[in-house]
């Protein structure tokens, strides 16, 4: 176990992580992400108040549907990445990061010119993941319900199987670790008993309980940002590669002015992916990274060693130069006393 945002957090179930990491690959594995924060926005003026907050178009969302999306700062700064989901035609969950929980629901008050009701419902609320390619198998067989037309980002609710108690209980195509796989939403109090059935049904399957060491090196294969590392308020969705979230066409929304002129004159800098070529060296958030632009012109924010290639992998910015962003452009990261040679691929890494 391991503190996280006020959490005591799974870190592994194993010795090491790679056993749960390739189960998470090859067969399925089971997370308890229920740190993540859940903040409920409904009343007559909830579609305004969230078509304001972030970045992604979501007023036009059908009920049933979910968006990946950013929250900026009025200069572009990213508050946070989340997921807003449509529960009703008056109501969105909005699940944000854990450690920006508090943070996030007092930016969304101070800033909801509509007068939307905001309620944070975090504590009431747990999160279970199965991820994998047998992921949306053994999510049948626990809730008795079918999957399969359970497309991207859209999700529904549920009460069957291990639900039949639960007052609230939605189920998500959505994940973090480049795999398919649902998200499971439901009442904290019947999370124990979810939990155990879906290992149950699991069992035969290849089913593992995965902790956050897996969920880390799951999403850095994956080419995914973690809030704190790859973005933060200092950085904006154009220089993260998030430029698709953002959508300029919406009337307007928090930033909406410097990340049009930040789009229209291209960032100083963008966050790329990398493979180190060199064994056994593994490159670390803070290590510097010398680019065909100069030495030092770059900077690691995520790295470690992929379990699926054997080298080490990372994300880092980079100058937003042709020579430094283009696949296969080649970098070198200062190591302690070592440089090493990475090449910049274009993620899923584990796919290469």
């Amino acid at each position: 176990m391991t503190p996280f945002a006020g959490y005591e957090m799974p870190l592994r179930y194993t010795d090491g992580i790679l056993e749960e990491h390739r189960a998470v690959r090859r067969e399925a594995g089971l997370f308890d992400v229920s740190h993540m924060g859940e903040i409920l926005v409904r009343g007559p003026h909830a579609a305004t108040c969230v078509q304001y907050l972030v970045t992604n178009e979501t007023m036009s969302l059908e009920v049933g549907q979910a968006v990946y999306t950013c929250m900026c700062r009025e200069d572009g700064g990213i508050v946070d990445d989340l997921i807003v989901y449509r529960l009703a035609r008056e109501e969105y969950l909005l699940v944000v990061n854990a450690a920006n929980r508090y943070k996030d629901f007092m930016w969304m008050i101070r800033n909801n010119p509509a007068k939307a009701i905001i309620e944070d419902i975090s504590d009431g609320i747990a999160l279970i993941a199965v991820q994998g390619p047998r992921a949306l198998a053994i999510a049948e067989a626990a809730i008795g319900e079918d999957m399969h037309d359970l497309k991207p980002f859209r999700f529904r609710r549920t009460s069957g199987g291990c639900f039949a108690s639960a007052r609230f209980a939605i189920v998500s195509a959505t994940g973090y670790t480049g795999e398919a796989g649902v998200e499971i939403y439901c009442d904290a109090d019947v999370a124990g008993s979810v939990w155990d059935t879906i290992l149950e049904a699991g069992a035969d399957e290849g089913l593992k309980p995965a902790g956050l060491g897996a969920r880390d090196t799951l999403r850095m294969e994956a080419g995914l940002r973690l809030y704190g590392n790859d973005i933060t308020e200092e950085t904006n969705p154009v220089e993260a590669g998030l430029s698709r979230f953002v959508r300029m066409n919406k009337e307007d929304f928090i930033g909406k002015s410097v990340l049009k002129r930040v789009h229209a004159e291209g960032p100083s800098r963008k966050l790329v992916a990398f493979v180190v070529q060199d064994q056994g060296a593994i490159p670390r958030s803070g290590h510097s990274i010398s680019t065909p632009a100069g030495p030092g012109t770059g900077v690691v924010t995520s790295g470690t060693q992929s379990p699926i290639l054997g080298h080490g992998i990372g994300l880092g910015y980079v100058p937003n130069e042709p020579a430094c962003t283009i696949s296969d452009s080649q970098i070198s990261i200062a190591i302690r006393s070592r440089t090493i040679r990475a090449l910049v691929k274009k993620p899923p890494l584990h796919k290469i």
